[in-house]
């Protein structure tokens, strides 16, 4: 079986056949940096990973690009709560999202677009979509979309434009509620810094603009494979891909989108507080067990997230890990070996991770039968085909992407610091119940100062490391 992947236009899988033979070009859209990542942002990121890792393992040669939105209206807003600069904002957040993704052994894209770095590639595009029709300046620095010109929209969401209700209020100037900025004019209290000149007047680029442009810059005006989370189908993909199509680029061949992490069944999002810090889960479970719980679920199922989920999903990181280390006193060196064939029709089935990773503990058990009879051949190549495997899921003890994490257990002091602010946080709730005020707060304050963040729930406080 060759490859297929489930493209959400056509919503139906497909054989996969890159526009050129040996080579696979994929868009990722990457995070807008307004502040720290949670286990929901870095799904997609461990997803997409991996399906590039299947890729180049495929024998193809991928050249995957994956965007940083740096201007935008909540970067905006949070920087200017927290007195930065918001260019200085943006990139600090971005230096968090790159340490989640070394935390989870995430390989480096090819190349990593900022959407500032690619105005005058905007402000081509527009001044192609206002000569086709397709889009009007409703005033000095705004331009939209003229939704109601392009009789496709909807083709990759299932969206009707009549149904539709409006993505951002009507304003002045503006045909349709409906039509969604390509540009927008700055606006009172916007520093000076968060606008660049154009034809049509000062501005900024909208949102959806920013990713058509910088894919097209880099993969050209079609490529294989567009991905992100469920949340960006509508209507940031619909846009993109709206506005691509319109100005003449034939976009994306297949459209790839990933399942939310939820808690209690709800999506994890910011603005419903209910997110959960990737640097907490890390430091609780290791960075490899915290991927395996990303990409162990088929990409297009939900994952409910819980603390012992995790922790079930570090023990089972562990059997595996227990393996590799008794199997390599027997294995004199590292053996190579093919993948199994369940393992690659599992793969090649949608990027099917639950299917291939069954192969890898069936495997990891094989393997210690082997080590029980005695079976040294037999051993090398579970031995062999675990490491393959692991490789494939980014998972591999020994690759380059974990040589941060060697030797670091025993330098875990994550217990020692978990007594003492336990012991803390007990004296903060014996004084809260007292109403004691001051000392409660000079508690908060004193952890606060030392890089901790504490979280009043109905459980209790809970402690975290601060991350910007």
């Amino acid at each position: 079986m060759s490859l297929h992947l489930y493209d959400t236009a056509t919503r139906a899988k497909t054989e996969f056949r890159p526009l050129h033979e040996g080579k696979v070009s994929i868009y990722a859209c990457g995070p807008t940096v307004q502040s720290a990542p949670h286990l929901g942002h870095i799904r997609k990121e461990v997803n997409f990973d991996v399906l590039r890792r299947w890729l180049e393992a495929s024998g193809y040669e991928v050249t995957f690009v994956a965007n940083i939105t740096d201007i935008d209206d909540k970067i905006l807003i949070k920087s200017a709560e927290a007195g930065h600069p918001w260019w200085a904002h943006a990139y600090h957040y971005e230096g968090v999202f790159h340490d989640a993704y070394r935390a989870l052994g995430i390989k480096a894209p090819t190349y990593e677009p900022r959407a500032t770095g690619h105005i005058p590639e905007m402000i081509d595009l527009i001044a192609t979509l206002i000569e086709r029709g397709h889009a009007y300046v409703a005033g000095p620095g705004d331009v939209y979309f003229d939704v109601r010109s392009w009789p496709a929209y909807g083709e990759l969401s299932g969206m009707k434009v009549d149904e539709l209700a409006s993505e951002e209020e009507q304003a002045a100037g503006k045909r349709d509620p409906r039509d969604f900025a390509l540009w927008k004019a700055n606006k009172p209290g916007e520093p000076a810094t968060a606008s660049w000149e154009t034809p049509w007047g000062p501005g900024r680029p909208g949102w959806h603009l920013e990713c058509s442009a910088m894919a097209g810059k880099y993969l050209g005006d079609a490529f294989d494979i567009h991905g992100g989370g469920l949340d960006l189908r509508f209507p940031h993909h619909e846009n993109e891909l709206a506005q691509s199509r319109a100005a003449g680029r034939p976009f994306a061949t297949i459209w790839m989108h990933n399942a939310w992490v939820t808690l209690a069944g709800e999506k994890m999002s910011k603005s419903l507080g209910n997110t959960a810090d990737v640097f907490a889960a890390v430091e609780a479970h290791g960075g490899r067990a915290v991927r395996l719980f990303l990409a162990g679920p088929h990409y297009r199922s939900a994952i409910e997230l819980s603390d012992a989920s995790l922790t079930e999903t570090a023990a089972q990181l562990e059997r595996i890990d227990s393996f590799l280390a008794r199997a390599g006193e027997v294995v004199a060196e590292r053996p190579d070996a093919d993948l199994p064939a369940a393992f690659v029709a599992a793969m090649d089935d949608d990027l099917g991770t639950p299917g291939a990773i069954a192969v890898l503990f069936n495997t990891v058990k094989e393997g210690n039968t082997a080590l029980a009879s005695g079976d040294a051949p037999a051993v090398g190549a579970a031995y062999g085909a675990v490491l393959s495997m692991l490789d494939i899921l980014g998972l591999d003890p020994d690759a380059p992407e974990w040589a941060h994490t060697q030797g670091s257990a025993s330098d875990d002091l994550t217990p020692v610091v978990d007594a003492l602010v336990a012991t803390l946080l007990e004296q903060r709730a014996t004084a809260r119940a007292n109403k004691d005020w001051g000392t409660a707060d000079a508690i908060r304050d004193s952890l606060a100062a030392a890089g901790l963040t504490i979280t009043d729930t109905k459980d209790g406080a809970r402690w975290s490391r601060e991350r910007g």
